[in-house]
């Protein structure tokens, strides 16, 4: 399944009101552990695909919604389940990382 683009139009339907958990990578270009962290964040979404959502929130683009889960440095990974956050990482994680975080 590919990675899903998060905005605040889409973040309703794509987030909260999905029916499987959804991990959601707070990102920006300009971040350089962001970067690193965009391809095993790919990685994860092909081998949770139909298990797990993944999408990516450009920060710069989404502000508000960063600021609504305080995401305060990047990357952040938050994984919501039934519409609630219930996991947030700040930082680079390995495969190993995301996959101890998922359900």
């Amino acid at each position: 399944m590919a990675v899903v683009k998060i905005t605040a139009d889409n973040f309703e339907e794509e987030v909260m009101k999905s029916e499987v958990p959804v991990l959601v990578d707070f990102w920006a270009v300009w971040c350089g552990p962001c970067q690193m962290q965009g391809p095993v964040v790919d990685e994860a979404a092909e081998e949770f695909a139909g298990k797990v959502k993944v999408g990516k929130l450009n920060v710069d683009e989404e502000g508000t919604l960063a600021q609504k889960y305080n995401v305060m440095s990047i990357p952040t990974l938050i994984l919501f389940q039934n519409g609630q956050a219930v996991k947030k990482e700040m930082g680079f994680h390995s495969l190993e990382e995301i996959r101890a975080m998922l359900p």
